[in-house]
């Protein structure tokens, strides 16, 4: 059963969503709350395996909601998708950076939403290719971080060519079948990757993928 926390200052919205996850075998709505302080609270209490946290709230927002979440030793295995009615690039990369697992808008279709809860409670990295699109933009047409790229020389050849591949937005099947290798094998390059470089999950990793220039349009 996947465990799911819905904060949203919009009832209708808060009402929508959980009649709609609420349908499923798989899915249970444990939570709801209308601001990020509220959110916090919640996660502590609950310890869901997905929050469905809307970016803008009053008292606190969803941005920093989920900074905390991430900072907190006793939530790693909450897994955070950003839920907004904007497209704008600075959300999602704050929201990325903040320790979110994907960025969603509102108007997803019903299926995509499920989609997104079940790949985010397996820790996979809900990024749809317009997201994708935008990391590509921001790190080719602005200067690249240096910390980033030195972190980068930790990892063994295999988990570089793992990364970049996560970054194109490959599954771990479809990476195993690139690098003809099993999926848990590749799973293993991935998890490594992440512990090396102090990634909480897939999202970061392939933020970090980006700043680092490992994965640029000409890999793509």
């Amino acid at each position: 059963m996947i465990r799911v926390l819905l904060v949203d200052d919009q009832p209708l919205i808060r009402s929508g969503f959980r009649a709609l996850l609420d349908l499923e075998d798989d899915i249970e709505v444990v939570a709801e709350g209308a601001d990020g302080e509220v959110a916090l609270a919640l996660a502590r209490e609950h310890l869901p395996d997905v929050a469905l946290i809307d970016i803008q709230m009053p008292v606190m927002d969803g941005i920093e909601a989920t900074r905390r979440i991430a900072a907190d030793p006793a939530l790693t295995a909450v897994h955070v998708v950003m839920l907004t009615n904007y497209g704008m690039d600075e959300y999602v990369f704050e929201a990325l950076r903040a320790g979110a697992a994907g960025f969603l808008v509102k108007d997803i279709v019903p299926e995509d939403l499920l989609h997104a809860v079940r790949v985010a409670a397996r820790g996979d990295a809900l990024l749809a290719p317009s997201i994708t699109r935008k990391l590509i933009h921001r790190y080719v047409t602005e200067p690249l971080p240096t910390t980033t790229g030195a972190a980068l020389a930790e990892l063994t050849d295999r988990e570089r060519e793992a990364v970049a591949l996560a970054a194109q937005g490959l599954s771990n099947d479809r990476i195993a079948d690139r690098m003809v290798i099993s999926p848990m094998t590749a799973k293993t390059h991935i998890n490594r990757a992440m512990t090396k470089l102090h990634a909480r999950d897939r999202a970061q990793l392939v933020v970090l993928a980006y700043e680092s220039g490992l994965v640029t349009p000409r890999n793509r």
